[in-house]
C-alpha cells in the first residue's frame, strides 16, 4: 500500500476519522468492473432477434435490455459520482496521481453520457403509440428515420462509450498498484477472462443483433433498412 494515501480525515468539525480505502476500492470496481461490463453485455447480446415488424410491434414485451441500459447505468453513475466525491473530500483535493486522472476522466465521460443521452431526438416507429398504419407521416421519427441527429448521437455515444471504457478500465488497474486488493485482483482477472469467453460464444450463436432492425424490424420498407439496400445496390452496380 501505497504510504502517501491519507488515512485519516479531519472534518470541518475538528472531527478525526478514519479513511477505509478498501470500501472505495469495493464501490468503485462494483461499478465498472462488475455492473457496467455487465450492462453493455447484456445491451449487446440481449436484444430480440429481429422479426419482420420488430419488437415495437409487440409492446406487451418490455424491453428488458434497454431498461438495464439506462436504468442500470444511471444507477452506477450515480453511484461512481458519490464514489469520486467522497475520494476527493477526504483526500482534501486531487491527488494528481494517474489513478486520479482517470478516475475523474471516467466519471467525466460517464457524466457526459447522460447529456449526450439526452439529445438522442425522437424514437417514431410504425408502431409508435398513437400513430396511424395508414398515415406513414406520423411514423416520423429521428431514430425510424435515422436523421442526422440520431446518426450524430450514435456517433458520439459509442465513441465516449469506449472513452469512458478505457478510462475506467485504466482507473481500476492504477488504483490496485496503488491500494492493491488481491480479492478485486483475482475478480478482476475472472470477470475478464469470463468476458471474453462469454462474447465469443454468444457472437459464435449469432445473439448479437442490429439495434434498428431488433426494434423496428427487418421489414425491407422501413427507412433505414431501404436506404441500406439503396447503398448495397450501388456498391453492386
Amino acid at each position: 500500500m501505497d504510504v502517501s494515501i491519507p488515512q485519516t480525515y479531519v472534518s470541518p468539525f475538528g472531527w478525526e476519522i478514519d479513511i477505509h480505502w478498501n470500501y472505495h476500492a469495493i464501490l468503485m470496481f462494483s461499478v465498472w468492473g462488475v455492473c457496467v461490463p455487465a450492462i453493455l453485455f447484456l445491451t449487446r447480446f440481449a436484444k430480440p432477434a429481429p422479426t419482420l415488424n420488430g419488437s415495437m410491434s409487440r409492446p406487451q414485451e418490455p424491453l428488458i435490455w434497454f431498461n438495464f441500459h439506462k436504468y442500470g447505468l444511471y444507477c452506477c453513475m450515480s453511484a461512481s459520482i458519490g464514489g469520486g466525491l467522497l475520494a476527493v473530500i477526504v483526500s482534501n483535493g486531487v491527488s494528481g496521481s494517474i489513478h486520479s486522472f482517470l478516475g475523474i476522466a471516467t466519471v467525466v465521460f460517464g457524466a457526459l453520457q447522460l447529456v449526450i443521452a439526452a439529445m438522442r431526438g425522437s424514437r417514431g416507429g410504425k408502431f409508435a403509440p398513437g400513430v396511424n398504419l395508414d398515415d406513414p407521416l406520423t411514423w416520423r421519427g429521428d431514430h425510424y428515420d435515422m436523421t442526422p441527429r440520431r446518426l450524430w448521437f450514435e456517433a458520439a455515444h459509442k465513441t465516449v462509450g469506449y472513452a469512458t471504457l478505457f478510462s475506467a478500465t485504466g482507473a481500476i488497474a492504477t488504483g490496485l498498484a496503488q491500494y492493491w486488493m488481491i480479492e478485486i485482483g483475482i475478480m478482476a482477472a475472472t470477470v475478464f477472462v469470463t468476458g471474453v469467453i462469454a462474447a465469443i460464444v454468444f457472437e459464435g450463436l449469432g445473439k448479437r443483433h442490429d439495434t434498428y432492425q431488433s426494434y423496428y424490424g427487418n421489414h425491407p420498407d422501413h427507412p433505414h433498412n431501404k436506404s441500406k439496400l439503396v447503398t448495397l445496390a450501388d456498391e453492386q452496380t
